[in-house]
């Protein structure tokens, strides 16, 4: 797989490819001296909580087939981040294991953390990237708002007698970039359910409620899609959440199997980071090829004996940073760019178009 910084999905490769051409993004095929897969989960390490992650673990497990996966917590005394880390070798300073946050969205504090953590921690190491935004996010909420009776079911051919609502909130857990991040989501809901959906912070009650005050203008029946996994909020916050808002209120992702899906994909894009074949060329003594010079993400080695990433190259047509020599004359500046046009993608294709904005009903 090769680095792509803005897209979701990794790129396939030699090293860490899929088999077959129709194979799922999250279906990876690992080599067997492949890094473990750690599982960051926010909270404490409770019955409830243990037996949905337990079943996340095993959907991972089933897509990165050789990959050990384990699980953190980020609180508690019982199978803490820390110790889980802690157990981790490296074999001749190689990548011992890709920390994935159980966390669809940004969350200030829960990201400090795993940082923090992970810094600490003896042997190389990588964070990865949130769950989210992704399309399978969306799936997962449409599956739980129609297991509340909220939506109709995603199949056509299912029969559906269930009074829908009219429009949706999708809650995030976090700040205002969490927020900016679910309302991608509620684009990609929108689009499924064709009623207006918005966005809101599950930490600010009031957020909730201004959010369905405005779908209500439109739309009488409003309900709660929280876009969380479960461990993220203590129990019995969303049952107040929806009270306190008048709104009906769908169950959380759970282990729902997007999530697992998920997790897989966020660990096979971190192994996609050129410094990971860097760091395996030395472990394995070969040669090193100089590595294409990119911008630095999450996936940006961390702990100690970790080199910094290379700093991105100038875009094409961009001002030099070092003027012309004496005697020399200034080149000529680069041709304007046509007012619209995208920029190419890695990969040859045109990156996607922005999203509309959240809180409208798609096409």
């Amino acid at each position: 797989m090769s680095a792509d910084p803005g897209s979701a999905l990794p790129v396939r490769t030699s090293r860490y490819r899929r088999r077959g051409r129709h194979s799922s993004p999250h279906q990876l095929s690992l080599p067997s001296d492949s890094p473990a897969l750690v599982i960051a989960v926010p909270g404490s390490a409770r019955q409830d909580t243990e037996e949905t992650v337990a079943r996340i673990a095993d959907q991972a497990a089933a897509s990165c087939h050789g990959a050990e996966v384990l699980v953190g917590y980020l609180r508690g005394g019982i199978d803490h981040l820390e110790d889980v880390l802690a157990s981790l070798v490296s074999h001749d300073g190689s990548l011992a294991g890709v920390v994935v946050p159980l966390l669809p969205f940004p969350n200030l504090e829960a990201d400090q953390v795993i940082a923090d953590v992970v810094a600490a921690a003896e042997a190389p190491l990588l964070i990865g990237d949130h769950l989210g935004p992704h399309p399978l996010l969306a799936e997962a909420l449409h599956a739980r708002l129609a297991d509340a009776g909220l939506a109709r079911a995603a199949r056509v051919g299912r029969i559906s007698i269930v009074t829908a609502a009219d429009g949706v909130i999708v809650g995030a857990v976090g700040g205002e970039d969490a927020v900016q991040a679910a309302e991608v989501v509620a684009v990609l809901l929108a689009s499924r359910l064709t009623t207006p959906v918005a966005a809101a912070s599950l930490n600010d009650p009031g957020s909730i409620k201004d959010a369905a005050a405005r779908l209500r203008r439109a739309v009488p029946r409003v309900a709660l899609a929280p876009c969380l996994v479960g461990p993220e909020l203590t129990s019995g916050t969303l049952e107040a959440i929806a009270a306190l808002t008048s709104t009906e209120c769908a169950p959380p992702l759970g282990s729902h199997p997007a999530v697992g899906q998920l997790v897989a994909i966020r660990y096979g894009a971190a192994l996609a980071d050129p410094a990971v074949a860097t760091m395996v060329a030395q472990a394995k003594g070969e040669p090193l090829t100089a590595p294409a010079p990119r911008a630095a993400s999450r996936g940006a080695p961390a702990g100690n004996g970790k080199e910094a990433p290379a700093p991105a190259a100038p875009r094409a047509g961009a001002p030099a940073t070092a003027g012309p020599a004496a005697g020399e004359a200034a080149p000529a500046p680069a041709a304007p760019a046509v007012a619209g046009a995208a920029d190419p993608a890695p990969d040859g294709h045109e990156e996607p178009q922005p999203v509309p904005p959240a809180g409208t009903s798609a096409g």
